[in-house]
C-alpha cells in the first residue's frame, strides 16, 4: 500500500504567497486548496495509521513492512502541520486584506 504525501509544491506556493503581495481572490483559491490538501493529509494519515495497526497485530508482518509505513506516518503529520500552519496564516492574510478594505472606505 502506498500513501503519497500532500502536494509539496502546494505547500511551496503557499509558503511564497505569504511572503508577497497577493489578490483576494487568490488568497482564496489557495486557501480552498490548503484546505483540499489538509482533507487529503488527515485521510493518508488515519490509513497510514490504520496500516499500522494492522500491521502491528499480524505477528507474520515483516519489521521493515512496519518502519517504512511509520515513515510515512511522520512524514505525512510533518507535512499536515505545516498545512495546517499555512492554511491558518493565509487565513489570517486573507481576513487583514478584507479588514483595509473597510479601514480605506
Amino acid at each position: 500500500m502506498t500513501i503519497e504525501t500532500p502536494d509539496l509544491a502546494l505547500l511551496e506556493r503557499l509558503r511564497e504567497v505569504l511572503d508577497e503581495p497577493a489578490t483576494e481572490a487568490e488568497l482564496r483559491t489557495l486557501t480552498e486548496r490548503a484546505d483540499a490538501l489538509v482533507r487529503v493529509a488527515v485521510a493518508q494519515l488515519d490509513a497510514a495509521e490504520r496500516r499500522l495497526d494492522e500491521l502491528s497485530d499480524d505477528p507474520a508482518s515483516s519489521l521493515s513492512d512496519a518502519a517504512a509505513e511509520l515513515q510515512r506516518v511522520e512524514t505525512v503529520r510533518r507535512e499536515l502541520r505545516e498545512a495546517r500552519s499555512l492554511q491558518a496564516a493565509l487565513e489570517e492574510r486573507a481576513h487583514e486584506l478584507r479588514a483595509s478594505w473597510f479601514q480605506q472606505a
